[in-house]
């Protein structure tokens, strides 16, 4: 069985990264033949394995699920690092908000070890289950291999690789009896409040699975949702020609993104999402009349998921929308030495100095030095009262985007951000 999966994690993996690779371990058995064929596969490249556990505090068994996982790993001879869900849990839509915690946690600790690439073991069977949830009126999406991590910010720069999608769970616990391994059988998967232990019943697959129903199946975030990105025959996410960032003359990254007017509506809609830094993509009404704007050609301005879009016959702007601010209002947040912070879900700052805080630039332009307010103008008015500016406890401000050399080391995310979601990274980057 191993085997099969290898030339998947041939053509999606770096053989001589010296980052590690991390895999995401509930202690079922999907999660357990993964790291197994992980193990194999790293082993054979030199490369090495954190495994990551999350306990999301619903179940008495829990804690010993985790000591499973930790025992699991240390017998394996991998890294492993456990995580909790803490905090009080919502008394509706519970499925959803462990799926969104669980998918934070992993890809902030993934983050945190170095790692790129998070391993995540659904199989086909959750396909298929995916397919007959659909059909009884869910739009939980199809996991897919390979994607960015749906968690924003804490998923920025990590990627899900799911190589096990062609698998049956049947084989692969077939496959751990033959080896003689053991998991953990989780009685959540039986409960048929959950959609997805509905759909499993149904189609007869085998009564208990791979963890927690409230984790199954992504959906509702940037990157996990179906309807937003682009699916090419292979099931992969690609560029079309259409996504083509335009070449702009803007001083350095300043957050927005430019497309060609030929842009199809859900590359749009993704441009929103990143631009805006938000992570909840437009759906709905709000989609379908992006549409319909785009399909008439007559320049227009609309705001979307946060983000404010400007279109004529040259292209398509879209930035952070000025208005989302104010309604919604953004604190000034003050900055630690050392620490990387990301700022509105757009600019990730560090900085060395402990007496500055970065709040919007709106209603602070004329405090910005003088070379600083020339180069502003090269931004799109729309744009500029939601730039970063650093305010320093003497009242000094600057903005990062517009000094030579910035005060603070920041990077804008939007356009690596979108380039991750329409599929122009489909393996592992470099270190």
């Amino acid at each position: 069985m191993p085997q099969s999966v290898f030339p998947i994690l041939d053509r999606r993996l770096r053989s001589a990264s010296p980052a590690p690779l991390a895999v995401g371990l509930s202690g079922g058995g999907d999660s357990l033949a993964l790291l197994l064929v992980t193990r194999a596969w790293a082993q054979a490249h030199g490369r090495r394995i954190i495994a990551l556990t999350v306990d999301h505090g619903l179940n008495p068994d829990s804690a010993g699920w985790t000591r499973f996982c930790s025992e699991t790993a240390e017998r394996l001879d991998v890294g492993f690092r456990a995580l909790r869900w803490t905090g009080d849990k919502p008394a509706t839509g519970l499925p959803a908000a462990a799926r969104a915690a669980r998918h934070a946690l992993l890809a902030d600790a993934a983050r945190e070890a170095g790692a790129k690439v998070l391993l995540l073991g659904h199989t086909a069977d959750d396909l298929t289950e995916s397919a007959a949830m659909r059909a009884e009126g869910s739009t939980v999406p199809d996991a897919r291999e390979w994607s960015p991590s749906p968690a924003w910010p804490e998923g920025r720069d990590v990627f899900l690789l799911r190589p096990l999608l062609a698998v049956g769970r049947a084989a692969l616990r077939d496959y751990l009896r033959e080896i003689g391994e053991t998991w953990i059988d989780d009685p959540a998967n039986e409960n048929v409040r959950f959609a997805r232990a509905r759909a499993r019943t149904a189609l007869s697959s085998p009564r208990r699975g791979e963890g927690d129903p409230a984790e199954q199946g992504g959906g509702g975030s940037a990157g996990d949702d179906g309807s937003i990105l682009n699916s090419g025959p292979s099931g992969k996410p690609h560029a079309a020609p259409s996504t083509t960032l335009c070449v702009v003359p803007l001083p350095t990254m300043w957050g927005g993104l430019v497309l060609a007017r030929s842009a199809t509506p859900s590359t749009v809609a993704m441009a929103a999402l990143c631009a805006a830094g938000t992570a909840r993509p437009p759906r709905g009404d709000s989609l379908a009349q992006l549409a319909r704007r785009l399909r008439d050609g007559e320049p227009f301005v609309i705001t979307l998921a946060g983000a404010r879009i400007e279109a004529d016959g040259g292209g398509i702007t879209v930035m952070r929308d000025a208005g989302e601010i104010r309604r919604d209002g953004l604190a000034p947040l003050p900055l630690s030495p050392g620490e990387s912070v990301v700022w509105d879900g757009r600019f990730e700052i560090t900085t060395d100095r402990a007496d500055m805080a970065v709040r919007p630039l709106a209603g602070l332009a004329t405090k910005l030095p003088a070379a600083q307010r020339t180069r502003l103008k090269a931004i799109p008015a729309a744009a500029r009262p939601t730039l970063p500016v650093l305010v320093r406890h003497d009242g000094a401000a600057s903005c990062p985007i517009l000094a030579e050399p910035p005060p603070v080391r920041v990077r804008a995310l939007a356009v690596t951000r979108f380039e991750a979601a329409t599929g122009c990274v489909d393996s592992e980057p470099a270190p």
